[in-house]
């Protein structure tokens, strides 16, 4: 799966659409944001690569020269840093090698990069919200700013990012993604209905991380 075309252009618009509806209820802010991964996981072509080369390498000495160990070494080297590195290119063969507490922490750090790269702190009230998809990890957080957690639990909003994450793995991540925001818009319109000045401080289009960009 790769972050620019996980949704196709009719979602995006689904997307976009649900997350105005909801800012015209209440003066939260709300954002949706893709990435293909959020950390290039070295350890696991490494682990990759050791796991994998000793198997072929072990796999090759029994049957090129069983009546000797001593290739079992040189073969496993070879092996292993072309597979660490197929690994480090095909992502998928990493995933056994990462504990699921490593991925979950990496896709909460990267979201909380997020948050201030594309300056979701600035809105005025301190009520922004992203939604933050990290596709490798299959894994969603949601971030909200100081002015939102002081009235809505971490809990609440994990629970809406738990919901996506299984969205996503059942092939149901648009649908769900949109009925998320707005459950989470009905409580952000509960503490924080809209002014007569607002305006529309983050951008309601899904916000698309690549490698490339």
């Amino acid at each position: 799966m790769r972050a620019d075309d996980f949704f196709t252009q009719a979602e995006r618009e689904a997307i976009r659409n649900a997350v105005g509806a909801v800012e015209r209820t209440t003066a939260g802010e709300v954002a949706v944001m893709v990435v293909d991964r959020s950390d290039t996981y070295p350890e696991g072509a490494v682990l990759a690569g050791v796991f994998l080369g000793g198997l072929m390498a072990l796999a090759l000495t029994d049957l090129l020269f069983s009546d000797s160990l001593w290739y079992f070494v040189p073969i496993w080297g070879v092996w292993g840093c072309g597979l660490g590195w197929l690994a480090s290119q095909v992502w998928a063969l990493q995933r056994p090698f990462l504990l699921p507490h490593r991925l979950e922490t990496e896709v909460r750090l990267r979201a909380l990069r997020a948050f201030y790269e594309k300056g979701l702190y600035r809105t005025r009230e301190a009520t922004g919200v992203l939604f933050f998809i990290s596709l490798f990890e299959r894994k969603v957080w949601i971030l909200a700013d100081r002015g939102i957690h002081a009235r809505i639990e971490e809990d609440r909003l994990q629970s809406s990012a738990r919901s996506v994450a299984r969205a996503i793995r059942d092939g149901r991540a648009a649908a769900t993604l949109c009925a998320e925001i707005e459950a989470v818009g009905k409580v952000l319109a509960e503490h924080f209905p809209p002014r007569a000045d607002d305006v529309n401080e983050l951008p309601d289009e899904v916000l698309i991380e690549t490698p490339d960009t």
